[in-house]
């Protein structure tokens, strides 16, 4: 079974100066790998928070900006979150950090959730903050991070939605293969107890193009028509990473009202398919300008890409 080029469908269209972000082999941090960028548009300017690893295999995460969504503006020489608990510094060998963040902002803070591995224990979901003001500065006091997802089990690609359902926090996460959903009363994570865990939303399908496992790419963005989900997929035939769409109830996200069959966006370029990871695209961070979605994405494992796509034609599409 082979996927073809969705050339005759909706998709993404990639910036023709991609990749906007690629490793720099001065910056040791940064040298080997940059990729899965969280992305948020505050004060003008789309604020990318992108994972980055050196020699040593430690993700930290890298910051830049860019005023019309594909050209930087700023990028600093030094990571502006890095692991700090044990259960993100490294305990072996191998990979090790913060991975995938994930960005929300909600009154007057900025919520993120990221992907906690030392190493040697499954990878969680971990949950931090920092004050809008502090961010917009360059003041980088995050709050304390604290595990959110259950002990001993292989939990990722979380976010929380920008909006309350019904007054209450809504998260979403992967455990598994498959999309989970879940409503907290409020955000006081003590890392002990009141794990995320819900119900599954959305699961892989059999010989299609997401048929191995799924998870969230950037944190759903609200419409009229409800919140596009934007979520990668893993094919069991070719161990490809594409990216879908779906959409969800406006005022019940666990309710999804359609899903596009095929990918809109899938590994074509020399720098979705190669480097640490070939045959991938994967993404953390969208934001809207313009009516269009701006999407940033990892290629390959080891670049930072931009795509965009008008919001009413992704919108049409998911609606027929």
């Amino acid at each position: 079974m082979t996927v073809s080029p969705s050339t005759d469908k909706v998709s993404f269209k990639r910036f023709s100066d991609n990749p906007i972000i690629s490793p720099i082999h001065e910056h040791e941090w940064e040298s080997r790998f940059t990729l899965n960028a969280g992305a948020v548009f505050e004060d003008g300017k789309v604020h990318i928070l992108y994972r980055a690893q050196g020699k040593d295999n430690t993700s930290v995460l890298g910051y830049a900006t860019s005023s019309d969504g594909v050209h930087l503006d700023t990028r600093l020489p030094d990571p502006v979150y890095v692991p700090r608990e044990d259960f993100e510094n490294k305990q072996g060998g191998g990979f090790s950090g913060c991975e995938d963040p994930r960005i929300t902002k909600i009154g007057d803070k900025l919520y993120m959730c990221y992907t906690a591995f030392d190493g040697v224990n499954p990878p969680r979901v971990a949950f931090t903050s920092i004050s809008t003001r502090d961010f917009l500065n360059k003041t980088w006091k995050w709050e304390k991070p604290v595990l959110i997802s259950p002990p001993g089990e292989m939990d990722k690609n979380a976010c929380i939605l920008p909006k309350k359902i019904n007054g209450r926090f809504a998260f979403f996460h992967r455990l598994g293969q498959s999309i989970w959903f879940d409503l907290t009363d409020d955000l006081n994570f003590s890392g002990n107890d009141g794990f995320l865990m819900g119900k599954i939303i959305l699961k892989p399908r059999v010989d299609k193009w997401d048929s191995l496992k799924i998870g969230i790419g950037p944190p759903p963005l609200e419409t009229k028509e409800g919140w596009i989900l934007i979520y990668h997929g893993l094919s069991n035939f070719d161990n490809k990473y594409r990216l879908g769409a779906a959409l969800l109830d406006l005022s019940d996200p666990s309710k999804i009202i359609s899903r596009l069959e095929y990918p809109i966006l899938e590994p074509m370029e020399t720098y979705e398919n190669k480097g640490l990871r070939g045959g991938t695209v994967f993404s953390c961070g969208a934001v809207t300008l313009n009516n269009k979605i701006f999407l940033y994405y990892g290629g390959a494992d080891q670049f930072i890409s931009v795509a965009a796509i008008e919001v009413n034609k992704l919108l049409a599409e998911l609606k027929k």
